[in-house]
Formats: C-alpha cells, structure tokens, sequence
C-alpha cells in the first residue's frame, strides 16, 4: 500500500530544493513533534547516493536512522528513493502559488497507515514553516 502526503511551502523551488537536501537544514525540520529531534544527517544527493538521518527523542529514551540509497533524480522536480526494502518519491511542483511538495511512499506493517500519513505528514508541516521562516 502507499501512502501520499503533501504541503505547498510559499517559497521559490530554488530555496524549497536547498532546505530539502542540505543536511544543516534537515536538521532543523526532520522531525514529527516537538519532543524529537534529528541529531545529524548526510546527503550524497546524486542516484546511487546514500542518506541518513538519526532521529531521537529529546529525552534520549529512543532513536533510529532512517537511511536509504537515491533511485531518481531530477533537479527542482523529483528524488526517489529505496529505505530498506520499501520506496518511496517525493515530488516538488512549482506553481505560481508555490511549491507543491508530495512525498508518496510504501506502508509498513508495525504502525497504522493513519500513524504513518500522521507522522509523515508532521515532517512535512515542519519543512514548510521552516522554509517560510528562513
């Protein structure tokens, strides 16, 4: 099953591209709620390349890395990418409105697909006011 979620970030898609790809960056929006935070990532943004993000709770009773290897890529428009044996693609649409940023990608099997779009869909709310702040 996939799952899609989506946001529009005001932004040029120049600025909406570096906040989605610059590991300074990821570090400020990764993350699901305010008792989280992503302590370090890497980006290799090219097809072959690799990525990681270590995400953890701010109380240091969890953590984990969420790491895969870049599929696709199409500067400004499209990344896709493997996490484990799961997909998943992120899109971003300009518009004169904004960018459409749309992230589709395969359902587990250990949490809901509402926790899951929830989760998903906290990320990418986080990405946009930090974009739009920045």
């Amino acid at each position: 099953m996939k799952i899609t979620v989506e946001t529009t970030v005001q932004a040029p898609i120049e600025k909406v591209w570096s906040a989605w790809t610059t590991p300074e960056d990821i570090k400020q929006w990764n993350t699901a709620s305010d008792d989280w935070h992503t302590t370090s990532s890497t980006v290799d943004l090219r097809v072959g390349g690799t990525f990681s993000s270590r995400m953890e709770a701010k109380d240091g009773s969890f953590g984990f890395d969420f790491a895969g290897t870049y599929t696709k890529i199409e500067k400004y428009e499209l990344i896709e990418y493997t996490f484990g044996d799961r997909t998943a693609q992120t899109e971003f649409d300009a518009t004169e409105t904004g960018v459409i940023v749309r992230t589709t990608f395969d359902a587990e099997s250990e949490n809901s697909v509402e926790q899951q779009r929830h989760g998903w869909q906290a990320i990418l709310n986080n990405f946009t006011k930090f974009v739009e702040a920045k």
